[in-house]
Order: C-alpha cells, then sequence, then structure tokens
C-alpha cells in the first residue's frame, strides 16, 4: 500500500497513482469509466472551485469573489487577497462536492492553478490541492492559467462551432493581453503581446480613476463596462476627442498606457474629476473602451493574416479572459471578421477566473497518465510557450477530448 505522506521521492510521483483503468486504450478516449476532476483557481482575487468529468460536464462552479475587500484599496492587495483564500478556499472546495452530490470518494484526481498569477494566491490554491490529493491518495495535477482560457471554449461550444486546432485565441485579461496560435492542448505561439500593461489592468486602471459606480458588485472592469452603456455610434460625436490609436510601430505588440494615460491627462487638465460634468466622465470611459477595443480587434485581424502567411488554415478565433465577457468587444469583433470566421466565446461566468477551465485543461494529462509530483512548485512567471507536451499524449495519437 502507498503511503501518501511518505518522503520518499519516488512515492511523491502521484502519476504512480493513476489507476490503469481510466487511461485510454489507443487513440480513442473510451476509459472504463468516468473521471471526474475536483479543480481549485487561486491565481488572483477569486478563489474557485469545480468539478468537471471527462465526459466533459460541469458538475459544480463555485466562485467566491473578494471585490469588496480590495475596493477600499483601488485594486488588489496581495496580502489580503492572499488571507482571503486562505478562509475561502476550504468553503469552496466543499461547496462544489455538495453542488455536485459527491463526496471525495467520487473524485478521481485533483488539479489547481500551478501559475503564472500572484505568488500568494498560488501558493494557498497548491499547498490545499496537493494536500488534499495526497492525503486521499489522488493524482494531482499543475495547470497553466493562460492554457486553462485558451481551451475553455473548447469544453463550452456545442459541436457545430466548437474551435478545431490550429486556431487563433485573444486572451485578454487583468494580468495578460495575448494574441496566440493554438496547436495542439500543449503547443502555443504567442504572435503579439503588450509592451506595458494587459488591457484588463488598462479598464481597471480607468474605472477607478473615474470611480464609477458598481466595482464591489461587479469588479471594475465590468463596472466601467456598464458606465459606457449606451455606446455612441462610431461617427457620433462626444464631448471628448478621439483617442489617438495606442498601436506601437511594432506589428507584434499592443500598448495599452497610452488610452489610460490620456483619461488621466483630460481629468488633470480639468483640475479634477469633479470638475468634469457626469457626461463627459461617460464619454472619456467611452472613448478609452473604444480605443483599447479598438486596438484588439485590429491586432487579432493582423493576427489573421500572419496565420494565413505562415500556411496556417485557421477557420477559428477564440476570445477567452476576463475581458472576453465585455459585449462591446464582442460586437465589434463580429463585425470585423465577419462571416469568414467562426469566433467561439465561452460564457460570460467562465471568461473570467473559475476553476471549470482549470479542471477541464487538467484533463489532457489525466487521461493520458501524465501528472504531477505532490511537491510540484508554483510558477509566478510562466510563458504559454514554455508548456510541454507530455509523450504520453503523442503518442495516443489524440487531438482532443
Amino acid at each position: 500500500m502507498i503511503t501518501p505522506l511518505s518522503l520518499s521521492p519516488r512515492i511523491l510521483r502521484s502519476r504512480a497513482l493513476l489507476p490503469r483503468a481510466y487511461l485510454p486504450p489507443g487513440p480513442s478516449l473510451v476509459c472504463a469509466r468516468l473521471f471526474n476532476v475536483l479543480a481549485v483557481e487561486s491565481s488572483a482575487d477569486d478563489t474557485a472551485a469545480a468539478i468537471v468529468t471527462s465526459d466533459r460536464r460541469i458538475l459544480a462552479n463555485v466562485v467566491i469573489k473578494q471585490n469588496q475587500i480590495h475596493e477600499q484599496y483601488g485594486g488588489i492587495y496581495p496580502l489580503e487577497a492572499a488571507r482571503a483564500h486562505q478562509q475561502n478556499l476550504p468553503l469552496a472546495v466543499q461547496r462544489a462536492l455538495t453542488e455536485a452530490r459527491l463526496d471525495m470518494s467520487s473524485i478521481d484526481g485533483v488539479a489547481f492553478t500551478r501559475g503564472p498569477g500572484m505568488p500568494g494566491g498560488l501558493t494557498v490554491g497548491a499547498a490545499g490541492a496537493r494536500t488534499l490529493a495526497a492525503a486521499l491518495n489522488k493524482p494531482v495535477v499543475g495547470v497553466h492559467h493562460m492554457q486553462a482560457h485558451a481551451l475553455t471554449a473548447l469544453l463550452t461550444e456545442p459541436s457545430s462551432s466548437r474551435p478545431a486546432f490550429p486556431f487563433l485565441t485573444l486572451l485578454v485579461s487583468g494580468g495578460h493581453t495575448l494574441l496566440v496560435l493554438a496547436t495542439s492542448p500543449f503547443r502555443f505561439e504567442i504572435l503579439a503581446s503588450t509592451l506595458d500593461i494587459a488591457v484588463g489592468n488598462a479598464f481597471d486602471k480607468v474605472a477607478r480613476a473615474l470611480r464609477v459606480p458598481g466595482w464591489a458588485t461587479l469588479g471594475p472592469g465590468a463596472a466601467l463596462e456598464a458606465f459606457c452603456e449606451p455606446m455612441p455610434q462610431e461617427n457620433e460625436d462626444t464631448t471628448v476627442p478621439r483617442f489617438r490609436h495606442g498601436m506601437t510601430r511594432q506589428s507584434d505588440a499592443m500598448s495599452f498606457t497610452g488610452p489610460h494615460t490620456q483619461v488621466d491627462r483630460v481629468i488633470s487638465r480639468a483640475g479634477g474629476l469633479a470638475a468634469l460634468s457626469g457626461e463627459t466622465q461617460k464619454d472619456l470611459a467611452r472613448e478609452f473602451q473604444r480605443e483599447a477595443v479598438g486596438q484588439l480587434v485590429r491586432k487579432t485581424r493582423w493576427g489573421l493574416d500572419q496565420c494565413k502567411e505562415r500556411g496556417h488554415i485557421v477557420k477559428h478565433v477564440v476570445v477567452s479572459g476576463g475581458v472576453a465577457s465585455n459585449q462591446y468587444l464582442r460586437a465589434r469583433l463580429r463585425d470585423a471578421l465577419g462571416e469568414g470566421v467562426i469566433l467561439a466565446f465561452p460564457p460570460p461566468a467562465l471568461c473570467t477566473d473559475n476553476a471549470v477551465m482549470i479542471a477541464y485543461a487538467s484533463l489532457y494529462r489525466f487521461l493520458v497518465g501524465d501528472t504531477d509530483e505532490y511537491n510540484v512548485a508554483i510558477r509566478k512567471d510562466w510563458s504559454l510557450e514554455d508548456l510541454e507536451e507530455p509523450n504520453a499524449w503523442t503518442e495516443s495519437g489524440l487531438v482532443d477530448i
């Protein structure tokens, strides 16, 4: 009998604990029975737990937010975020099991966000998941946060519009802005990224500068989007001048400091936010959103051209990450890309940070018997291009699950 708490490096390798019954017998995914994954996500300020099955069913999805904690700081305060994760993680796991009507005896593997993200939050999630897996003799997998975002649409889209590799993915969140070519679940090439701050970070900064209402309930980015409604037509005059395009001379780069700085400049020249009328404040938010989203749209069109030049037949564009829940971004992309490209957006609740995506991404490793050791370390900085494709996946001949 294997003793999980032994210090032996050999025993610490959780991959030895995966029952052979779950492994695909060949290039198919026919397993002896369903594989249930319990996953946790804690890379930023949301504590999440979810249970997903190998036949693509979401049995539980729990997210405990911290917006009210961080509103007083004007952004995420790392120490308070880590403390909240410590309090919320056990509750999230318990609620997920209750929602799924399961207990830990029905869980076959445990997954967690290994990185990238805030070290404090990652550490809390990793420690909880690894300890739970070791104590109960379950295999464990650490997942790349942005890989999980990129693959979410493969779980949520119906078969008629489900993305097929290779596809282009626009990953937009508070910590990342990436345009990526995905050629397999483990192979990603970054075509473009931001030179300065992520687009979601810029949204948060502008929401803070304009003191938009709804931060505690919606979060800053969603609150800013609501504040902008309704968006004016493209040629409609507003009370603020048009922002200059935030594109850089580098074709493979984006920049969102410019649009954010232009908001700050207008407020400063007016003598402070109170000197601006309510309508001017709204127009300022709208102009920022128009320019930030416009930059994402232009870069996505450029990315499709790049894929074509490289000989990749790309039929799908996946847009994921917290900013992908922005309805104005979705509408602009639909208008710009037309009918020749199939756009895939996860449901808004699965665009923002969640553990469903972590569970689903982990299945690409669990189902071929590739897992991590119980002492696997977090990676706060982790490029999406540095993922390793498991030999077992390559040898299986699988394309997708």
